[in-house]
């Protein structure tokens, strides 16, 4: 009975409480859509065109999507055993798959599971993996033989 009470009490103080406007930026402003999703869609032409051009392999293209199913999964099962109290995805682990391709997964997964969303230092060195990897592949593209 008197969790009953109580809860009444907390919804009339939340009730009474003043409305502040939020001082929220929009998810798309601080999720980093408005970069990472055009960045996507030109690493995906990117990729078809190294691969149409025999600039690489075509297995490469078809890799791409597992690597980034691959990225979600470590991330999603990150967030699961942290739920549970279990053992954790190291955070090098993440950072790899990101490195590796999969950083669009690795996006999607901490909007979706909204997972090391918040963690500043782990976001800084994500953004770093998704330009290493980019820059990584101009270069490779770039080369005589590429």
């Amino acid at each position: 009975m008197r969790t009953q009470g109580k809860r009444a009490r907390e919804k009339t103080a939340a009730r009474d409480r003043p409305h502040r406007a939020s001082t929220h930026r929009p998810a798309a402003l601080s999720s980093g859509a408005w970069l990472i999703l055009p960045l996507m869609a030109g690493y995906a032409a990117v990729l078809v065109w190294a691969v149409w051009t025999q600039k690489l392999p075509w297995w490469v293209l078809a890799l791409s999507p597992v690597v980034n199913l691959l990225a979600f999964f470590a991330y999603w099962q990150d967030k699961y055993a942290a739920g549970r109290g279990g053992w954790r995805t190291p955070e090098d682990t993440l950072h790899f798959w990101s490195l590796a391709g999969g950083w669009g997964g690795a996006w999607f997964a901490q909007q979706v599971l909204r997972h090391k969303t918040s963690k500043l230092s782990f976001r800084q060195v994500y953004w770093f993996t998704v330009a290493a990897h980019c820059a990584g592949l101009g270069y490779w593209l770039h080369l005589p033989g590429g």
